[in-house]
């Protein structure tokens, strides 16, 4: 007789929209091969009443998190957060699906979490977030030499409360670019707006060599992502538009769909 398969034990770290809308889906039963076993979050009212959907317990640490043993370790809050909990959930002996890219764009930092991973047998699963196309993009970076530029396209009131809006930006009717430079010099500038450019350029040039602009455009809702990696005979453009920041936390489902898949994508 077949023994029923043990379901994989799921933790989520971050209890607000992108870590409601992870749980939401778990209870909509479209990760029938996971328990949720405990959340973290630094919001203790927004911490219970997530738990509360899955009936588990609210933790108020990562030590009392990783109590819990989970399988996985779900990051859905923000890159501080993965540099607090990325050593202490893969030395638990658990894998980490990380959000908030942009915590990698320090050398240091990637190469530690990647030693560590390495010696533990665990691993680090980024999610795709709000852009695609990692296959393409990390087979083409294989084959030769590439060449890596990606422009990020936003209206100007995104933009507010960052180093790099100004007043004016809301009174034009131009596009202008507001930042170029590479993806590490983007994330340390604005490290909550472009973790996507960090997980592109990881998958293909890496954050010094990958150019990265981001132009301001006028009445503009969502963000619009268009990645071009090349080398001799061979293109890649991948294009990405999106009205809301809920892509992110669908990633992570597919992502977790993915792991479990007798078929992976």
């Amino acid at each position: 007789m077949k023994q029923e398969k043990r379901k994989k034990r799921l933790a989520i770290a971050g209890c607000g929209f992108l870590g409601n809308i992870l749980m939401d889906a778990w209870k909509n039963g479209l990760l029938p091969e996971y328990e949720i076993v405990g959340v973290l979050g630094r919001n203790e009212k927004r911490a219970t009443f997530m738990a509360a959907k899955a009936g588990c317990p609210v933790c108020k640490n990562i030590q009392e998190l990783l109590e819990q043993n989970p399988d996985y370790v779900a990051e859905m809050a923000s890159v501080q957060l993965v540099r607090e909990i990325a050593k202490p959930v893969l030395c638990h002996g658990a894998n980490l699906v990380v959000l908030s890219v942009g915590a990698f764009a320090e050398e240091a930092f990637y190469e530690e979490i990647s030693q560590v991973a390495r010696e533990q047998g665990t691993h680090v699963h980024i999610a795709s977030g709000a852009i695609g196309g990692f296959d393409v993009l990390r087979t083409i970076s294989l084959m030769g030499q590439i060449k890596t530029e990606m422009v990020t396209h936003k209206g100007p009131v995104s933009l507010k409360n960052t180093p790099v809006f100004k007043e004016s930006l809301l009174e034009s009717q131009k596009e202008e670019e507001v930042f170029a430079g590479n993806t590490q010099e983007a994330i340390k500038l604005l490290p909550t707006k472009v973790n996507v450019s960090i997980a592109a350029s990881l998958a293909t040039a890496g954050t010094k060599k990958t150019n990265y602009s981001i132009v301001s455009v006028p009445g503009m809702t969502g963000d619009d992502h268009r990645i071009t990696a090349e080398i001799e005979g061979v293109k890649a453009v991948v294009d990405i538009y999106s009205g809301t920041s809920a892509i992110a936390a669908w990633s992570v489902v597919a992502l977790l769909k993915n792991l479990v898949s007798p078929i992976m994508f």
